[in-house]
């Protein structure tokens, strides 16, 4: 195993940027790695993507410093220690609230006696060529980074960013801002102010911190504010956003607002 490329720059302190997948084709992940794109987030909470499908992305970066960060379906055991063994360079932890939960799903990627990953022979170890070179540095190596999406989570923020081996954080503002009562806005009322307040902290604590862009002018406020996980957008809204600005050129159809 060698070096987290990513885990590295954010140790740096420096702004990254990466790329949400929720399409099955590894083409998507092997065009960001061919830009030079720091990370991916393939998202398997969401949509319809299998862990086939996932090793594929991971497989078309074979020989990049791009990152496959994996989104799992849910915060489990099952979840975490499957995402791990086929070889993803970390993990984003859905519907945290708690530093009891942050801390269980620290100890689901880590290897005893920091937590009870179970060993396997799978993908991440090379079918066991890469056996001791790998559980030598997975624990220190693998990121492990809980989603900022539920009002409870910010309410317990202290304690959550206290949990010892915690390295980054990601915001999901529309379920945060769901949380709160306000269902289908991007920031709602205040929303925006608890991102920085609990972006401030983590960098306090010397903890990254990321959020999806809503576009060019975002992403570089975003940067300003001191963002480490910059995400450019999903492969489906940047998709969609590139042919409506051509139909809109040469049709006249009017603008979509599009979250990312």
């Amino acid at each position: 195993m060698s070096a987290n490329p990513l885990r590295t720059k954010l140790r740096a302190g420096a702004a990254t940027y990466g790329l949400w997948v929720t399409l099955e084709s590894p083409a998507v992940t092997e065009i960001a790695a061919a830009l030079g794109m720091d990370w991916i987030v393939v998202d398997m909470e969401h949509g319809y993507l299998s862990y086939r499908e996932a090793t594929e992305h991971l497989r078309a970066v074979r020989g990049s410093p791009t990152a496959v960060l994996v989104r799992v379906p849910e915060m489990t055991r099952d979840s975490v220690k499957r995402a791990l063994d086929v070889g993803a360079h970390g993990v984003l932890l859905p519907l945290v609230k708690t530093a009891e939960d942050v801390a269980r799903g620290l100890g689901y990627g880590r290897y005893p006696p920091q937590g009870e990953r179970g060993v396997g022979g799978e993908r991440a170890v090379q079918w066991g060529l890469g056996f001791q070179e790998y559980l030598a540095q997975a624990n220190s190596e693998t990121l492990i980074v809980p989603i900022i999406e539920r009002y409870e989570a910010v309410g317990n923020i202290e304690a959550l960013l206290a949990v010892p081996g915690l390295e980054a954080i990601f915001f999901g503002p529309a379920d945060l801002s769901t949380s709160q009562g306000y269902l289908g806005q991007w920031e709602g009322p205040g929303v925006a102010e608890q991102i920085e307040r609990v972006r401030a902290l983590a960098a306090a604590r010397g903890i990254a911190a990321g959020v999806l862009a809503t576009g060019p002018e975002d992403a570089r406020a975003r940067r300003a504010q001191g963002f480490n996980l910059i995400g450019l957008g999903a492969d489906t809204g940047l998709l969609i956003r590139g042919l409506r600005q051509m139909l809109e050129a040469v049709q006249g159809l009017p603008e979509v607002k599009l979250w990312f």
